[in-house]
């Protein structure tokens, strides 16, 4: 398999961001590398198709997902020892973020294979700074757990926490994850953000009985990004019964 293209290091593994909705955010390097290195592995290779195929991008696709990355791994990287120029990309946004993506990096790097990020859209940035709440430090944690005791323990390990807390969630889990969120953390302020560059694009603000009221009984699709105010000094002096006593 060989690339026409010169422009390009051989043996090297390119992570390339794609758009998370709105196919205008992506790159013109981005379209480049896609177009010129001789492999792209993907997450799903048939939404990475219709991407491909928007652009007018020939480039072979071969699968790397949550369930093959094992096998998968070794195979990408026999073609880069071959002196193949292969770019990394997920379903949305910047590979390796809550996806297996890490994995593949992590192989590549314990084998010297040079590694070069093609930077871009990203939900976790995106909702961020739309959010209006603090950005000078945050942390993210990626999807809530699915079972409800992990997910509340994991609250709780977070209660203390001053950074802002970004998560992402499923619609179907919304409404559960909300209730969790004012039970452990309280009526925090928060910022819900779905579908993000997308036709049905929402950005909902206020605290979380505000969202929660908001929500009522809407049946949510698409991708839900949440963004959680940290503890803040005023919510440490309170105390447990709320008068700023310790109940």
């Amino acid at each position: 398999m060989t690339s026409l293209s010169s422009n390009l290091s051989k043996s090297t593994l390119y992570i390339v961001s794609t758009p998370i909705g709105n196919r205008e955010d992506i790159t013109l390097r981005a379209l480049r590398i896609l177009k010129e290195v001789d492999l792209i592995a993907a997450e799903d290779t048939r939404h990475t198709s219709l991407l491909l195929r928007h652009f007018g991008i020939q480039t072979p696709l071969t699968s790397y997902f949550e369930g093959n990355e094992l096998k998968k791994k070794e195979f990408i990287l026999s073609k880069l020892r071959q002196g193949n120029r292969i770019a990394l990309v997920s379903d949305a946004g910047t590979p390796g973020i809550s996806d297996p993506g890490f994995r593949l990096i992590q192989t590549a790097i314990e084998n010297q294979i040079p590694i070069v990020p093609i930077p871009g859209p990203s939900a976790v940035i995106a909702a961020l700074s739309v959010s209006g709440l603090p950005t000078d430090a945050f942390l993210f944690k990626g999807f809530f757990p699915h079972k409800s005791k992990k997910k509340r323990d994991l609250l709780r390990q977070l209660e203390e926490v001053r950074e802002t807390l970004i998560f992402y969630e499923s619609p179907h889990r919304l409404s559960e994850t909300l209730n969790d969120i004012f039970d452990i953390l309280g009526d925090r302020e928060m910022v819900l953000t779905r579908e993000l560059t997308k036709i049905y694009e929402e950005v909902l603000r206020g605290k979380v009985s505000e969202i929660q009221t908001q929500m009522g009984e809407r049946k949510l699709k698409g991708e839900i990004t949440l963004v959680i105010s940290g503890k803040t000094r005023k919510q440490k002096m309170m105390g447990r019964n709320g008068d700023g006593e310790m109940g």
